[in-house]
């Protein structure tokens, strides 16, 4: 494999574990816009672990997951006393705030931002993406996993069944920090930099694109979006190199991109991914 075919693909890989960070919480019913602040909490702990304490990278990355699940959970109870769109807005605030205090941090290289020199390697961030993805897949079919979709679909239907709306959504929302504070430790280690500039609130959107196109209904929405996010940019932005005809589509990628996007929810508003679907390949198995 080549070293642009291995970044793609590790990029790709990032992106997944990154998605599910917000993907938890939407299962709940909750819009987070704030994946960007768990990431940088999760590169940055386990970015100063190696590079200052020459911690192993594993132990690194575990670390960088726990930090971010702790704030999650802390953040938790009064983010979830708004709803809509005060949710959304105060999700994104927080991620602003992480983001400046991590600028004004000098040891950790202020705006300049972090890097370190522990490499995770395309094989590491394979095999730790592919146990976020059993984990999610499992913990979607356990009693909390039912929970989560039950508040989803209503949350009034699921208090009448006995659901605990707040310890539902608290634990979506924080395993999902986790998951991002994972995600956020593979990135910083697989590309050896990050900063806060480049983790922001494009980032955070694009993150809750993923989860929007590829679908909340199942574990493999968050794969699907991550996919077409991921994979789509690069085959319009090489495409030129095969086709020379389609070349406009290169300087235009976005705009084509975009398109793109909206077709998409216009056709498919729960995602690419459904249960139905499912139900259906199976049926037809």
């Amino acid at each position: 494999m080549s070293g642009y075919a291995a970044g793609i693909m590790a990029q790709l890989l990032v992106n997944i574990v990154i998605a599910y960070s917000v993907f938890l919480p939407a299962a709940a019913g909750l819009l987070n816009l704030g994946a960007a602040g768990f990431v940088l909490i999760g590169a940055y702990a386990a970015g100063a672990l190696t590079a200052k304490l020459g911690a192993p990278l594993l132990v690194a990355v575990g670390a960088g997951g726990l930090a971010a699940g702790a704030i999650a959970f802390l953040v938790a109870f009064p983010i979830l006393r708004t709803r809509g769109v005060y949710m959304v807005l105060a999700t994104f605030a927080f991620a602003e705030v992480v983001g400046g205090i991590l600028l004004n941090i000098p040891a950790l290289g202020g705006a300049a931002g972090l890097t370190v020199t522990a490499y995770a390697g395309l094989p590491m961030v394979a095999g730790v993406t592919a146990a976020v993805v059993l984990f999610v897949a499992w913990l979607l079919a356990t009693r909390l996993g039912l929970a989560m979709r039950a508040v989803h679909d209503d949350e009034n239907v699921a208090l009448l069944f006995g659901a605990n709306l707040r310890l539902v959504q608290v634990a979506a929302f924080t395993i999902g920090g986790a998951l991002g504070g994972i995600g956020g430790a593979l990135l910083v280690h697989q590309f050896n930099f990050i900063d806060v500039q480049s983790t922001g609130v494009v980032f955070s959107i694009f993150v809750l694109l993923y989860v929007l196109m590829g679908g909340t209904q199942t574990a493999w929405g968050p794969i699907a979006g991550a996919l077409f996010f991921t994979l789509v940019p690069e085959f319009l932005r090489r495409i030129s190199e095969v086709a020379p005809a389609l070349r406009f589509l290169e300087s235009s990628r976005y705009i084509v991109f975009g398109v793109a996007v909206v077709l998409v929810m216009m056709w498919r508003p729960e995602g690419l991914i459904t249960r139905t679907l499912i139900s259906f390949r199976r049926k037809n198995a």
